[in-house]
């Protein structure tokens, strides 16, 4: 392998989009001191992103070819669309654009799954009792991975005879199951406003908004405009419906986990990430979300020996398509 091969990464969500370098002969592939983060709403496509992040360092002449670009939408063929931004993006067109050989375009949480045999203990949180240890590559493993940010993404990835196998999904798309007659009273607000409910209408930033609108529906009062970031302020200095707004996504949060457990046979472990996860990582161990990822029934025996991690590294979905870079998008242990 060339040591002194870079590739280039980017991690593109529906605010920001992050870039990096990728040093696949490195036993770190992801250098650290080249990330740098800018708002989509900058550019008009990825290429234009993707160029300034390479004048801005100074990389235009660096001989920098191939790239893994894991983007916030359904990957089809050639084709990505952002779910929560205009970007449509071709990897040909791309290429083309940027003078590079190759690029591999991914599903933003098929690069979160890959990030996962690369964690390192201090880049996780438990949430519940059950812990989390690594295990030999070639032990059969599947793992979950769902997070909340200004989408909701789910992915999954499957571990068989030393290979990594990402799944991508559109997991945060199924329709909102609710769980307690509070939950259905906030089915019935948002499907007044939305028609169908996905768990993404509840479990992400936006998501959060949404529920504290039904909320303050409920009980008759005009919330005004809000942000996110107002309903945690609010919930920490004791706002009451802002609190019940915080714990009604958490245990929501649980129960989608859980099932998302149950539907892949993920019993080795969940992996939350996604920009949410870190900001309320206090919400999370202090609220309902382990009893509602537990309270699945007659696997709830099962469900407790389940670990639901919070994955806090700044940077995962980069150090996922590192290892892209590294062994491909089904590649063999990083």
């Amino acid at each position: 392998m060339n040591a002194g091969r870079r590739v280039l990464l980017a991690d593109i969500g529906g605010t920001n989009a992050r870039f990096a370098l990728a040093a696949p002969a490195a036993e770190q592939p992801l250098l650290a001191d080249s990330v740098q983060g800018f708002a989509v709403a900058d550019f008009p496509s990825l290429a234009d992103a993707a160029r300034h992040y390479l004048d801005a360092c100074g990389l235009q002449d660096a001989g920098i070819r191939e790239a893994v670009f894991a983007v916030a939408g359904r990957v089809d063929g050639d084709e990505a669309r952002i779910t929560n931004h205009p970007w449509v993006i071709s990897k040909r067109r791309t290429a083309e654009r940027l003078g590079f050989d190759r690029i591999e375009l991914i599903n933003d949480f098929a690069a979160q799954a890959m990030a996962i045999p690369l964690l390192q203990p201090e880049d996780m949180r438990q949430i519940g009792g059950s812990g989390w240890r690594k295990q030999p590559d070639c032990q059969h493993r599947t793992y979950a991975v769902i997070g909340p940010g200004t989408g909701l993404g789910v992915g999954a990835l499957v571990v068989r005879d030393g290979r990594h196998y990402p799944l991508e999904t559109e997991g945060g798309h199924v329709s909102f199951p609710p769980g307690t007659p509070e939950e259905l009273d906030i089915l019935d607000r948002l499907s007044a406003q939305f028609g169908r409910v996905s768990n993404e209408r509840l479990i992400c930033g936006p998501g959060l908004v949404n529920i504290h609108r039904a909320l303050s529906e409920i009980a008759g009062v005009d919330p005004g405009p809000m942000q996110p970031a107002d309903i945690t302020e609010r919930a920490r200095a004791g706002d009451p419906r802002c609190m019940r707004a915080v714990d009604v996504f958490c245990a929501v949060f649980g129960a989608i986990a859980g099932d998302l457990v149950l539907t892949l046979g993920a019993w080795d472990g969940v992996f939350l990430t996604g920009g949410l996860v870190p900001k309320m990582l206090d919400e999370l161990q202090h609220s309902g979300f382990r009893q509602r990822f537990e309270h699945k029934g007659r696997f709830s025996p099962n469900m407790a020996r389940v670990p639901s991690m919070a994955v806090l590294h700044r940077h995962a979905g980069l150090l996922g398509a590192a290892a892209i870079a590294c062994h491909g998008p089904c590649g063999a242990a990083p």
